[in-house]
């Protein structure tokens, strides 16, 4: 169920990231959101709510400072990722009694989703599919180009935090499945993969799906099959896929341009 869930997830914001050319973005929100796991140890709270405080203030920080300068998204983007690991140890250094096993969130484990986990992750989905469809046209025209949306009055703004806050959500959702370190491998290759296919975004949200779908039970199973990580296997299978899916297309590619060749 939780493969399920956040394949559909993956698959839309997936291709958002892509699109919009946000993954170092998300990756330093996943890793600021370090910081607020070491924050619910060290409070006694649960670690995914620090985490979700956490990744919110680097989404909105990263999207505030990288409006007001072009150089400033990757600098911020530096700063934050470095904070984030760093108060996320210095707050686990600090929590008394023996240290707790931070392992399920730094690489995931996905046996360890509880209901509460599926239900957060159902309303994730919910929320970002009826934003997809109501808004879709606007959607569209944001990611196609920012300038172009703003000429017919559409509030890029408005969209972009938007977009910036599901992407904090969705990371953290995900941690519990693939971890902060690895979240990044499903978050981006699906898409990517569906992106050398297709240049329609309703095709490439839905193969998107599809693919995350496919990584994440064949992740399962290799992880049930030789008894390791399930977050490094879906990873690992996601590289894999997409460095297979580039040497694909390039061969379509060189034969379909031998074949022009021969025609003319």
């Amino acid at each position: 169920l939780c493969s399920i869930l956040i394949s559909i997830v993956c698959g839309i914001i997936g291709t958002v990231i892509i699109l919009k050319k946000l993954t170092m973005m998300s990756g330093g929100i996943a890793h600021t959101s370090f910081g607020g796991v070491g924050l619910g140890y060290f409070l006694g709270i649960e670690p995914i709510i620090g985490a979700f405080f956490f990744a919110l203030a680097a989404a909105v920080g990263i999207g505030y400072i990288g409006k007001k300068s072009d150089r400033g998204s990757d600098i911020a983007t530096g700063i934050f990722w470095s904070a984030g690991m760093a108060l996320g140890i210095l707050f686990i250094s600090l929590t008394p009694g023996y240290p707790p096993d931070i392992s399920s969130y730094l690489f995931g484990d996905i046996l360890t989703v509880s209901k509460t986990d599926l239900l957060l992750t159902l309303i994730l989905d919910a929320a970002v599919v009826f934003f997809i469809i109501a808004f879709y046209n606007c959607f569209r025209a944001y990611l196609f180009d920012d300038e172009f949306a703003a000429v017919i009055k559409i509030n890029v703004n408005l969209i972009n935090n938007i977009l910036h806050v599901l992407i904090a959500l969705t990371i953290v959702i995900l941690i519990r499945a693939v971890g902060i370190v690895l979240v990044l491998a499903l978050l981006t290759a699906p898409a990517a993969i569906a992106r050398l296919f297709s240049g329609n975004l309703k095709t490439i949200m839905i193969l998107s799906v599809l693919i995350s779908l496919l990584l994440c039970f064949a992740g399962l199973w290799v992880s049930y099959r030789f008894n390791i990580a399930s977050g490094a296997s879906i990873a690992l299978l996601s590289a894999i896929l997409y460095f297979a899916a580039h040497i694909v297309k390039k061969i379509s590619e060189k034969k379909t341009g031998r074949k022009n060749q021969k025609s003319s």
